[in-house]
């Protein structure tokens, strides 16, 4: 049994954890982290981000390789399995373990190996191997354990044929057909995926389009292109069962229809990491998804402890989660806190898909007077040299003072796109203004030139009034 006491002790290691920890030491903090994976990166690394992302590079490599006017020659090809895939894919993560590794060494950050467990008012126990406690005395404390995937009970996830989002990092072979169940971020982007690869794909959407969230021309370009792919989307559907055998899976909807498939992905929702941290000893109450309630610089209704990350709920993203751990340093240091409301989106599908700021239907109901610009990928120089022409850049302005609203992209790159017009989004008064994108130059070509393209096709508009 050892202890120790800190200025501010950070439970779990992944993009909050981690960017609270270095943020808080930088800032002459004494620093403990706990960490229950024995290798460092959290979720993000190890089963969420990182492989998912890397995964669907792979496969969209070979999806371009197979659309090469040579190869489209050959009488046959080579199929790409799903284990070669994510074994290439997994060659990422020891090397992202061991940039986190350093950035904790570099800023002597020593981290706890095990299991945090509250055990009073600024008092947490560290349940380590063999027995071992580490028991933890910290004046501030942030909740960053992230999240998992939701497990209903009445599904069997021991079964080799049903997996989640977690687990499907595992499978050790290539389905033919496959139920995804659940058309969020992660369900699409796993469509994809696997439409990429040849696998029939079913996807149940339990609503009536494809990530409402999304300005609707997006959603609809999405539900297109995932069609073509061979997807075959099933809209407002709900699961009432579902039966696995050696050979396959039998998933039975409350509409009555019974699909069978070589495997299902369940993919609906997320759940925090909160079960084990015994939050009842300092007067902390999860909600049925495992997620803490924070206020406005992330504190919760115990004003030393925070809580950052998945664990939180939304938006859920990598990107935020490391803003929000920041967040929390500025909080404790006093410092002015930015609260992470404005967070481009980014969903990896193919095509890519990313925006920003409001969508068309939210200007309407808000009676918003608003012009579009757009640039269809098809049109842009360097997404016919790099045969990516599927996409188009969107950009909502004002009517009136010019000023961007929203910014909406599909297709190639669009979350490194969205970046840029993200950027004049943010600058103060006139400064945000759609005429920035007709009086800068850009390079050609480049796919940033759909900026100046969609701008012209937006004032255009505007002038012919």
């Amino acid at each position: 049994m050892a202890d120790y006491t800190y200025d501010f002790l950070v439970i779990g290691a992944g993009p909050a954890g981690e960017a609270a920890a270095m943020a808080a030491t930088k800032s002459g903090l004494k620093v403990g982290v706990v960490d229950d994976s024995g290798s460092l990166g959290g979720n993000c690394t190890h089963r969420g981000t990182i492989p998912s992302k890397a995964i669907r590079h792979a496969v969209k490599q070979v999806v371009h390789y197979r659309q090469q006017p040579d190869v489209l020659q050959m009488t046959s090809l080579p199929p790409i399995s799903y284990p070669t895939i994510l074994a290439a894919a997994k060659k990422i993560i020891p090397r992202k373990v061991a940039m986190h590794k350093s950035y904790f060494m570099r800023n002597r950050v020593y981290v706890h190996s095990g299991t945090a467990q509250f055990a009073g008012p600024n008092q947490v126990d560290v349940q380590m191997p063999y027995g071992v406690i580490d028991k933890i005395t910290a004046k501030h404390i942030l909740i960053a354990t992230g999240s998992r995937p939701y497990r209903p009970k009445d599904v069997d996830f021991s079964h080799p044929r049903i997996y989640d989002s977690d687990t499907i990092l595992e499978m050790n072979h290539t389905p033919r057909t496959l139920i995804i169940y659940g058309a969020g971020v992660i369900g699409c982007e796993y469509a994809s995926i696997f439409s990429g690869l040849g696998v029939k794909v079913d996807l149940i959407n339990t609503r009536e389009h494809l990530l409402e969230f999304l300005d609707s021309e997006i959603s609809d370009a999405l539900s297109y292109h995932l069609r073509e792919k061979g997807v075959l989307v099933r809209q407002l559907e709900e699961f009432e069962s579902l039966q696995a055998t050696d050979h396959g899976v039998n998933l039975r909807l409350k509409s009555g229809k019974r699909i069978k498939a070589d495997a299902l992905l369940w993919c609906n929702g997320r759940s925090g990491n909160t079960e084990q941290l015994q939050l009842e000893k300092v007067g902390l109450k999860a909600n049925h998804r495992g997620q803490i309630d924070v206020d406005e610089e992330y504190r919760t209704s115990q004003p030393y402890i925070y809580a950052a990350g998945d664990v939180i709920g939304w938006p859920s993203l990598a990107s935020a989660s490391y803003d929000q751990g920041r967040a929390v340093v500025a909080s404790i240091t006093g410092q002015p806190v930015r609260r992470v409301i404005d967070a481009p989106t980014g969903i990896y599908t193919l095509p890519e898909i990313s925006s920003v700021g409001k969508t068309e239907a939210e200007l309407t109901a808000a009676k918003i007077p608003y012009e579009v610009g757009r640039a269809f990928f098809k049109d842009i120089a360097k997404a016919q040299i790099s045969g990516e022409e599927v996409g188009m850049l969107k950009i909502l302005f004002h009517l009136d003072t010019l000023e961007i609203l929203g910014i909406h992209c599909f297709g190639a790159e669009a979350a490194e796109i969205i970046h840029i017009g993200q950027a004049i989004m943010n600058q103060p008064g006139s400064a945000n203004s759609i005429e920035y994108f007709t009086n800068t130059t850009f390079n050609y070509p480049t796919m940033a030139e759909a900026y100046r393209v969609a701008a012209l096709n937006g004032l255009n508009r505007l002038y012919r009034q």
